[in-house]
């Protein structure tokens, strides 16, 4: 779909009366407008307490430090970019207010900074492609009157999901489809904001199972926010373009069949995926470059047809799989060779680092799995057995193991960090289907470690392992990799001050840097005597006299003590 460009002047919201496309139902079903007139009666109710607010002098300030004079809950961020110039008003996709997203309708609150963000901008690509999936929920229920799920921008573009009992949508329907997006377009749909108690939500969603699961499982606020665009209103966290007008080219690309939150025992719904463009130029240059990534997808594909890691290894005698035992490779004598040198490799390197290898157990009595959470959340996931009337598990990662040994003895602040390594086995429970060579199996062993460290000392641990990282993969592999920060869960444990500080300094210890003897000589001394095999320990920061250090070492029955001071440092240089 294209649409034609035209003036920037939005209508007003009316009782669900839009153009309409001879493609869609008529009438519409009966919930559409009771979600209409829920939503009416709230938004009077909202906009008499808006301008109930007595409107007081702020500032806006924009990146270069100009600032304009605005009134709380009464300015907005477009009339800030109309006063600058009408080319960026009509160019900008979103707001962003003090930090966050913020709709070009929604009036400032307080001071505030404002960048205005373009399509150009990933986080403005992210808002285009939201909204334009809420353009093509709203042509999927009036083309068929299904139950809406999940509808969130991706990568590349965006899709909805959609439950329907007797209703399947495929290729066949995207041009009827398509024409009531046009419409949807053509009346330049305002997207409206409004925040929503629970229990008015609960009564707005009644008809919809999915909707109402979200409500209860996934709300744990008072209110939370729904937006509108013509007939269409539905759970959203935000913030959305102006209107619907503002996308100009909407393409409809494929449709497939999903499951309610990806769990295969629940229900199946079908998703539409869909691209779009504020300008119809780029959707043609897009459909270019999709014919010709298709070209370089069928020449990878055959290229990794004869690199096929699974053909390789059969052909040189590497590794096999038998059905007697599923998901867990035969290795060969060349295979197994090529197997413990990678294992030495990373041996070797995990000395070098000051990493200690331990050994655990294989599998654990569920009592430990369930106060780590794995049985509650990952017990599906395990394989699991009776022994002597108690259940166990095999372990499908080491931290667990990792922590009873810390915890196994007393350690003081001056043993740390330590740094344990872990070639243990593991297993997990993967489904049949799902098993693909050596990338997905039931039986492994990883390269595992974890640190112990002091709050003090993230920083350093972290840009250590990153300098592992790229040492390991680019230096000696000559691969490259890409890192994603991983923050908290939802349902994360401990205080959440402890959980900002560590990932302050995880964000900081994005750029990786080398440190040759950062640490002193010392460290160093304890460094090249562990990379030559030698277990080694260094009394970092110990507040006892040298004579107790001394004492302390021959009671351990260490057999050479190194005291490392200014002399020994210089005769070393």
């Amino acid at each position: 779909m294209v649409a034609e460009d035209s003036k920037e002047n939005i209508p007003a919201q009316k009782e669900a009366k839009v153009s309409t496309a001879p493609t869609e139902l008529n009438p519409w079903p009966d919930f559409i407008q009771r979600r209409i007139d829920m939503w009416d009666k709230l938004m009077a109710e909202y906009k008499a307490e808006v301008a109930a607010k007595e409107p007081s002098p702020i500032k806006i300030t924009l990146p270069d430090g100009k600032q304009f004079d605005a009134e709380a809950w009464r300015t907005t961020p477009i009339q800030i970019a109309e006063k600058i110039s009408r080319g960026l008003a009509d160019t900008t996709v979103i707001a962003k207010v003090n930090g966050e997203v913020w709709d070009l309708d929604r009036p400032f609150e307080k001071d505030s900074t404002l960048h205005l963000l373009k399509f150009d901008d990933d986080e403005a690509k992210q808002v285009f492609w939201h909204s334009s999936a809420h353009v093509l929920g709203e042509a999927m229920e009036r083309y068929c009157g299904g139950h809406l799920c999940y509808g969130p921008p991706i990568q590349e573009g965006f899709y909805y999901d959609m439950w329907h009992d007797n209703c399947t949508i495929s290729p066949d329907d995207f041009p009827k489809l398509d024409q009531i997006v046009k419409c949807a377009v053509k009346d330049k749909q305002p997207f409206e904001r409004l925040e929503m108690s629970k229990e008015d939500l609960l009564e707005m969603f009644k008809y919809n199972e999915f909707k109402v699961r979200i409500i209860k499982e996934k709300i744990h606020t008072p209110k939370t926010t729904v937006y509108r665009c013509g007939p269409l209103i539905d759970l959203c966290r935000g913030p959305h373009v102006r209107h619907t007008g503002k996308i100009k080219a909407l393409q409809i690309t494929k449709s497939s069949s999903s499951y309610w939150e990806g769990k295969a025992d629940a229900e199946s719904l079908q998703r539409i995926y869909g691209i779009s463009f504020p300008d119809p130029k780029q959707l043609k240059e897009w459909q270019k470059f999709q014919k010709a990534r298709l070209l370089v997808i069928l020449f990878r594909q055959e290229e990794a047809a004869k690199r096929d890691h699974r053909k390789l290894g059969r052909d040189q005698e590497l590794f096999f799989f038998n059905p007697l035992s599923p998901g867990s490779a035969f290795w060969y004598p060349k295979g197994a060779h090529i197997y413990n040198t990678l294992m030495n490799f990373m041996r070797k390197e995990y000395r070098k680092r000051g990493f200690t290898e331990v050994i655990t157990p294989n599998m654990f009595n569920s009592k430990l799995w369930e106060t780590s959470g794995h049985w509650q959340h990952y017990s599906e996931d395990m394989f699991r057995f009776e022994v002597e009337k108690e259940q166990f598990g095999l372990k499908p990662m080491n931290c667990p193991g990792h922590c009873i040994m810390y915890s196994h003895q007393p350690h003081t602040y001056n043993e740390l960090p330590l740094r344990y390594a872990d070639f243990g086995v593991l297993h997990r429970n993967e489904m049949s289907g799902a098993l693909t060579g050596l990338t997905r199996v039931r039986r492994f062993q990883q390269d595992d470690a974890h640190i112990f460290c002091r709050r003090d000392q993230i920083g350093d641990e972290i840009r250590g392992c990153l300098d592992f990282l790229t040492y390991c993969y680019e230096t000696v592999l000559g691969f490259t990799f890409k890192l994603n920060l991983a923050t908290r869960p939802e349902g994360f444990l401990g205080d959440i001050s402890t959980w900002n500080e560590a990932e302050a300094d995880l964000k900081e210890a994005k750029v990786i840097t080398v440190h040759e003897s950062v640490n002193g000589y010392a460290r160093d001394v304890k460094n090249r005597l562990y990379g030559e095999g030698f277990e080694v320990e260094f009394d970092e920061g110990c507040p006892d006299t040298l004579n107790k250090q001394i004492r302390n070492a021959q009671l351990a029955q260490f057999n050479f003590i190194l005291v490392v001071g200014a002399k020994e440092k210089k005769t070393a240089l």
